[in-house]
């Protein structure tokens, strides 16, 4: 990839991405993850399409707009399809514009549609990798802050709901249990899995010393209101 395809395609993401936890520092990360797996995948004899691989992670998120404005959308099948549009208008073949369409169509973490390509397991695994850790946690709370969800949500006898499942009581701590705790189970390199258990510890510590901190709130001052 020349430094003026590389600018042109930089280019095209910027004009599209208006989400602040999936802003453009998002999309470098993600970049740079990618080359890091990448050249492990390499060393172990893996042969990885770079060009691919380096346009798939630019454009990953393009779709997001359009799926901020109308939720029923899927991001990952929007932006793949959109990505495709553009690559063919730049002169790709066909071929090598389908391939980056499917690695950003199955970036998104869905168990029915996994990634199939080493390009397309190596673009989600350096997604799934900012969800991870302390990065994975803020990037958590900008979106719970951009949805109006609260920090944390308290039950009918005052204690603070931490249930994945329970959508009744949408909040920072149960999108955690819901979606970031299983993030670390679906990597599919090594050098993902890696990365990401190195990142848990402080994920849990961080999510543990909040969680103790507003219990602590509660235990010592919900009597004053109560009587």
């Amino acid at each position: 990839m020349t430094k003026n395809e590389f600018s042109h395609f930089e280019t095209f993401m910027l004009s599209h991405m208006t989400d602040a936890a999936h802003d453009p520092h998002h999309v470098y990360r993600v970049l740079h993850a990618s080359m890091d797996i990448a050249q492990h995948e390499r060393g172990a004899g893996t042969t990885v399409d770079t060009d691919v691989l380096i346009t798939a992670a630019l454009l990953h998120d393009i779709g997001r707009e359009r799926q901020f404005a109308d939720p029923s959308l899927c991001h990952a099948v929007v932006g793949g399809e959109m990505a495709l549009a553009f690559l063919l208008e730049n002169e790709w073949t066909a071929d090598k514009a389908a391939h980056v369409r499917d690695c950003i169509t199955t970036h998104r973490y869905r168990s029915n549609n996994p990634p199939a390509t080493i390009e397309a397991k190596i673009l989600f695994d350096a997604d799934k990798l900012d969800a991870t850790g302390a990065m994975g946690i803020a990037r958590t709370l900008i979106y719970k802050g951009q949805v109006n969800d609260p920090l944390y949500a308290l039950d009918d006898a005052g204690k603070v709901v931490t249930g994945g499942n329970n959508s009744d009581y949408n909040s920072f701590f149960q999108e955690y249990n819901f979606k970031l705790v299983k993030v670390y189970d679906g990597f599919h390199t090594q050098r993902g899995r890696t990365l990401a258990a190195e990142r848990k510890k402080t994920a849990e510590v961080f999510y543990n010393g909040l969680l103790s901190e507003i219990k602590e709130t509660y235990e010592n001052s919900h009597s004053y209101w109560k009587g």
